[in-house]
């Protein structure tokens, strides 16, 4: 249950003064619709209207204060022509100008004779200063309530700066004071002020320094959020860890032929990854493991080894990939290794129906097949294994924890290991796998060559289209990825269409096309002629950006490369250079580039480190699009930027554990203010998974 304490926060907006039922609902458009959501909601600039000048000395196009006597008002003869009013003080005079103006709203805010303040943007027209629609006009005694500082918010369209401002001036009283929840030692050394002061300050800028995530009310918010979100993490791993995991130490046999069965010796940072493994699946403890591996690491040899470990102890293993493309191209390269250790694997997908999808969900219940790899079908009440003792999960950005957990729960005392082949800067690692401990491959396996990449202008593209087909004529292979065009796939589809078109005239019956929309069958075909046969250049959106593995493709040409994040342009560049020949990647942008364009197409030029890529896409980009995904499974912040606030992460981390490890029910004085912290950024759901409850 949600603490008295905070009912005034997470009461609805339309209990504040002039929040009606067409305010809330842009205010829950732009921010949420409670309280609390319209206070996370930070000012994004401010206009000072401390600047009081008289009308002689007003510059052009500043935001001023003046102090003026109301003169003639004017109304234009029609609604299309202004309303004028004169003004005056004694270094010269003004014109206050109106458009679609009610005159009797204007005669009662600025009556002829009297003093008024107004303030807004002042301009010279015609050798003449003039203001247009005021943002304040009061009498003369009221100005110290005009010549403020204002906060400026982001907008939503149909929703005012005033609205809004009003709306969250409201608010502000409603915020309680609430139990302190930090680290006392490290918020004195920081010299951070406490949670309600923060907000206000927050709220209340009195300069640019005051909007900047650097500023002390600001840091201390971020960490607030992030101390939530570690907490929250940190329970749910104790959770998993007392959780009674087995024992599984195999006596390596299988892994020994499987080993021998490579072409090439394991790199360092498997074999380290594999010993981390090995020592996490022979504990106690249930095993929650990511292994972080760039493109062509090697992850999925050591995702093997692994299930050949559970099987050596008379147990199952299952893998799970994001796509039936993924999926079937696990059990294509996994095969002959698991056929040179006569281990018996099947492939489950949910294209897989009637007699042999029951055939083979019987086998699998029966024990009768070792290792399973699928996509979500996996997840279904049907699928029963008769001993799962490790579920692989591969893509983790694409499914959720509790999806994560759910797999778990098809066998006893489950381990779980997940895999990326997007590198995530360690900052992103600790936000959305702090329950994970993590291993990172680093090396390429031997004989891998460096893809030689170039930027080029669109303007060349007829030369890059024959410079593909000499690729294709000499017995190599070429992807060629459309641009992605706004937020819909079907526009997406329509350009990949139309470059289909445009290749198919210049290389007839050589050309093949993927996109999104298509069956997963007819997918797979175009995938199969395209690897074996007698397609050479394959047209795609992006759908080819993870796993797809075609030795023989040795050029790849992104078109609009500057419209992808950095880490999607280096999944794709990733679909080259898995053979032992050299490798291109043209990436063709419109001009003009913008500057964020020109840094991240530099960097692509500079470096095949896909960690180094994810550290500079996080400081391009921010958190929130770092895996070209909205739907990315990363927990988003309000308050937080990490691109700033990573050393606030690392410390929220820490303490997080430490609380756990001192007062593991959060029973103690802190534990009771940090239950509270956990419900005001709704990070409760993680309360459950204490022992107290």
């Amino acid at each position: 249950m949600r603490p008295e304490i905070l009912y005034s926060l997470f009461a609805d907006t339309t209990r504040l003064p002039g929040v009606g039922p067409r305010i809330a609902k842009l205010l829950e458009t732009l921010a949420g619709r409670s309280v609390i959501d319209l206070l996370w909601h930070l000012p994004s600039g401010i206009i000072d209207r401390r600047f009081n000048p008289k009308i002689a000395e007003a510059p052009d196009d500043v935001v001023a204060t003046l102090v003026v006597t109301i003169g003639e008002h004017r109304p234009g003869r029609s609604r299309k022509q202004p309303y004028r009013v004169s003004a005056w003080d004694e270094t010269g005079e003004m014109e206050i100008v109106f458009f679609n103006a009610k005159a009797d709203y204007i005669s009662q805010m600025l009556p002829t004779g009297t003093r008024c303040a107004i303030s807004g943007k002042v301009e010279h027209f015609n050798n003449r200063l003039q203001m247009t629609h005021p943002d304040h006009m009061v009498p003369e005694a009221e100005i110290q309530s005009v010549m403020q500082v204002e906060p400026t918010y982001p907008l939503t369209h149909g929703l005012t700066q005033k609205t809004l401002r009003k709306a969250i001036t409201a608010a502000l009283p409603e915020v309680p004071e609430l139990p302190e929840w930090g680290n006392k030692p490290f918020l004195a050394m920081r010299q951070f002020p406490a949670w309600r002061e923060a907000l206000m300050a927050a709220h209340a800028p009195g300069s640019m320094a005051d909007i900047d995530p650097s500023s002390l009310a600001r840091q201390r918010l971020a960490y607030d959020e992030l101390l939530a979100n570690q907490l929250a993490l940190a329970l749910v791993r104790a959770h998993q860890k007392r959780r009674k995991g087995r024992v599984l130490k195999g006596d390596g046999r299988l892994r020994s032929k499987a080993e021998t069965a490579l072409p090439f010796k394991l790199t360092n940072t498997q074999t380290v990854a594999l010993a981390d493994i090995y020592g996490d699946m022979g504990a106690e403890e249930r095993m929650l493991r990511m292994i972080q591996g760039d493109v062509g690491s090697g992850k999925t040899v050591v995702a093997l080894l692994a299930m050949l470990n559970a099987v050596e102890c008379g147990a199952q293993a299952a893998l799970m990939a994001p796509t039936e493309i993924l999926a079937r191209q696990h059990m294509a390269s996994m095969q002959p290794l698991a056929e040179a250790a006569s281990v018996r694997m099947a492939v489950l997908t949910g294209r897989d129906k009637g007699k042999s999808r029951t055939e083979l969900l019987a086998r699998i219940a029966g024990g009768e097949v070792d290792i399973v790899v699928g996509t979500h079908a996996l997840f279904q009440e049907t699928v029963a294994f008769r001993d799962l003792a490790l579920a692989v999960i591969d893509e983790q950005h694409r499914f959720g924890v509790h999806q994560r957990m759910s797999l778990g729960e098809k066998g006893a005392a489950v381990d779980t290991l997940v895999m990326t082949a997007t590198p995530i800067p360690r900052t992103l690692t600790m936000t959305a796998y702090g329950d994970l401990d993590v291993s990172r491959l680093t090396e390429k396996p031997p004989g891998r060559q460096p893809i030689d990449t170039r930027t080029i202008p669109l303007g060349r593209l007829s030369e890059v289209a024959e410079a593909v087909g000499r690729t294709a004529a000499s017995g190599n292979k070429a992807y060629w990825v459309c641009p992605l065009v706004e937020e819909s796939e079907k526009l997406d589809v329509a350009a990949a269409e139309e470059r289909f078109q445009h290749l198919s005239t210049l290389y007839p019956g050589r050309v093949g096309l993927v996109h999104g929309k298509m069956k997963a069958a007819e997918k797979d075909e175009i995938m199969d002629r395209f690897k074996n046969g007698p397609v050479d250049i394959l047209v795609a959106t992006t759908v080819i950006e993870v796993g797809v593995d075609v030795p023989d493709a040795t050029v790849i040409v992104i078109e609009h490369a500057e419209r992808f994040g950095l880490a999607q342009l280096h999944q794709l560049r990733g679909r080259v250079g898995r053979g032992s020949k050299a490798s291109t990647c043209l990436l063709l942008y419109g001009a003009p580039l913008s500057e964020t364009g020109h840094a991240r197409l530099a960097v692509m030029r500079e470096t095949e480190d896909g960690f180094r890529i994810a550290e500079e896409d996080l400081n391009l980009r921010g958190a929130g699009e770092i895996l070209g995904t909205k739907q990315s499974g990363l927990p988003t912040f309000r308050l937080a930027d990490l691109a700033v606030h990573d050393d606030l992460l690392a410390a929220a981390r820490d303490d997080a554990r430490l609380v756990l490890t001192n007062d593991p029910d959060l029973k103690g004085e802190r534990g009771d203010a940090l239950r509270v912290l956990l419900y005001l950024f709704e990070r409760d759901a993680a309360i459950r998974y204490l022992r107290g409850g």
